[in-house]
């Protein structure tokens, strides 16, 4: 196509999660209850830890920055959705959707990473107590968070890049109510194809080695608690271990359905009722373990 026939687009608009006006102001009302409970969650969560000295350990350390990543992840995407709730036109520009798509990505891909780290620790905790202390120092916690967020920085700026090389000709109606990979390249006027290829390849890194670490984590963790003669402590060391499953499950499980999907079968709709799993999965993940 020749460049003269573009068009450049500045703004996009998100058609959000219902056309209906009836149902605006109680979504606006769900999703403004849901997101001050993850901010006074998420917040209180922090300041508790570090304001207890007890809890001073790796693994309230890493729920520390789960919460942070969590608090991080739903201002990206809920107080746009708010105001677009209550205004006639839904409208973002492209500089903002490109800066709420890669703050995204940066907080999704750090969550995924963020468990895996979490279950390697609960790992050591349970099949070498013994050895807990000097595995898991302050400098290793802290190279493992340097680590996940280096790991999503990089994700993130590469997807935003090639994003940034899509053209745009009219088309600027968002079938989504945040800017996400997806639905961005299905407006495209431009070959997608090395995009397409950046989003199942990064995205099966992502979820499955840290699939595959928590995996593995969990196979060893299962095997040690087996051995534990006690009824007692083999329930204990298990129930450690619930709330963080439950998360995992949710988090991939819905990213997988998202992103893992080749785009000849996957359908916008569904991405955007699935990524609202995903979204809310992820901004209330952290184990409640205090």
């Amino acid at each position: 196509m020749d460049a003269n026939n573009h068009s450049t687009v500045t703004q996009f608009f998100l058609s959000g999660l219902t056309d209906e006006p009836r149902f605006q102001l109680p979504f606006f009302i769900l999703f403004l209850l849901i997101y001050s409970a993850s901010v006074v969650g998420n917040l209180g969560m922090i300041l508790l830890i570090a304001l207890n000295s007890h809890l001073h350990t790796p693994m309230y350390y890493f729920i520390k920055n789960l919460s942070f990543i969590d608090l991080c992840h739903s201002t990206v995407i809920t107080p746009k959705m708010l105001v677009n709730f209550v205004s006639e036109e839904s409208a973002i520009s492209y500089h903002e959707c490109m800066a709420q798509l890669y703050f995204f990505l940066i907080f999704a891909i750090a969550e995924c990473h963020t468990l895996a780290v979490m279950a390697y620790d609960r790992y050591v905790a349970i099949c070498s107590p013994l050895l807990y202390n000097v595995r898991m120092n302050y400098q290793v916690c802290s190279c493992l968070m340097a680590g996940v967020y280096l790991l999503a920085i990089a994700g993130s700026t590469i997807h935003v890049g090639f994003m940034c090389t899509v053209l745009f000709c009219k088309a600027n109606a968002i079938n989504h109510y945040f800017c996400d990979l997806l639905p961005l390249l299905s407006i495209s006027c431009s070959s997608t194809y090395v995009n397409e290829l950046s989003v199942l390849y990064l995205s099966a890194f992502n979820t499955l080695t840290s699939t595959l670490t928590i995996l593995s984590s969990y196979i060893l963790i299962i095997t040690s608690i087996l051995h534990i003669r006690s009824p007692e402590g083999r329930f204990k060391a298990f129930n450690t271990c619930t709330s963080h499953i439950a998360a995992v499950t949710l988090t991939f499980g819905s990213a997988m359905v998202v992103y893992l999907q080749p785009s000849s079968v996957h359908s916008l709709a569904q991405s955007k009722v699935s990524s609202i799993f995903l979204y809310y999965s992820i901004a209330y993940a952290e184990p409640l373990d205090l």
